[in-house]
């Protein structure tokens, strides 16, 4: 598993670490109306998923931002961002800060998404900072698990994976 570290401490990841080259595991989780969506939702796209503790914290709201900023300039990828925020709070968030481009997502009732890429943080029960492109046979081509869970991850790497993704 990758090593995470949250505000400097050590936290243990639970499921599965996904590697470049592995087919992408499948996941359930909320839409902000509490429709269920799955990875095959999106199934032939290429997909930049976005894993992020809460969008109520600077770093994920940058993040967040930033992503549905490029969004545009990556033809026809779907973002996705995943936290364990409640569906409610995602909408909020982006109907206050004009975020169209990217769809948020909650995995808050069964970890489906967290468990299924490696992400959940177990002393805190929220989804560590990481960047995974899926490729439109669902073949995973770019992973980063950000070492720090407080840091940005490296948007240029992953806009450029999404680009390169068929």
């Amino acid at each position: 598993m990758a090593n995470v570290t949250f505000k400097g401490n050590p936290v243990t990841l639970l499921g599965n670490e996904v590697k470049v080259g592995d087919k992408a595991p499948n996941f359930s989780v909320l839409a902000n109306d509490l429709s269920p969506v799955t990875l095959e939702n999106t199934k032939g796209q290429v997909r930049l998923i976005s894993a992020v503790p809460s969008l109520d914290t600077g770093v994920c709201d940058a993040e967040t931002r930033r992503f549905n900023e490029e969004a545009n300039s990556l033809g026809d990828v779907k973002v996705l961002t995943v936290s364990v925020d409640l569906p409610f709070a995602q909408k909020r968030w982006c109907g206050a800060n004009g975020i169209e481009n990217v769809q948020t997502l909650s995995d808050h009732r069964d970890l489906s998404f967290g468990e299924a890429y490696g992400v959940v943080i177990q002393e805190l029960r929220l989804l560590a900072r990481a960047v995974f492109v899926v490729d439109s046979s669902d073949t995973v081509t770019y992973v980063e698990y950000v070492s720090e869970a407080t840091n940005h991850p490296n948007y240029e790497a992953a806009l450029e994976a999404a680009r390169n993704a068929k």
